[in-house]
């Protein structure tokens, strides 16, 4: 999967917590939002902080931009987490952990880097590749 198929697949399952999701769709997914957030970030201080009276670069600068970007991409960012938790025979649920300060990421982590079966398990057939 390549990286334009991977950010396509993921918008296209806008609201999508069914399925599964491979590795290379997840990773793709967060390399894009990584991109666009930091992106979000410059133009917030870089731009619109001064628009509304803030130095640039700012630290208590307002950031309209970025927040609007995190609100559009939460649902297709929960998502494609859930699908790869589903890929790894775990239930979505795990995703609560990271609610544990540093331990529950690193837990996550360990689960998304995780092979996914290549069989049908209990969310479904594996994704195409």
């Amino acid at each position: 999967m390549t990286f334009s198929e991977a950010v396509s697949t993921v918008l296209g399952k806008y609201a999508v917590f069914s399925g599964r999701a491979g590795r290379a769709e997840f990773w793709w997914w967060f390399l894009a939002l990584l991109i666009v957030t930091a992106v979000a970030q410059l133009v917030d201080r870089g731009l619109v902080s001064p628009m509304f009276g803030y130095g640039m670069f700012s630290d208590d600068a307002i950031h309209p931009v970025s927040a609007i970007i995190n609100l559009a991409v939460l649902l297709p960012n929960l998502g494609v987490n859930f699908r790869r938790l589903h890929d790894t025979d775990r239930s979505a649920w795990w995703i609560l952990i990271a609610l544990i300060p540093i331990i529950g990421i690193l837990v996550l982590l360990y689960f998304f880097t995780q092979p996914g079966s290549r069989e049908t398990n209990r969310f479904g057939p594996p994704p195409a590749l």
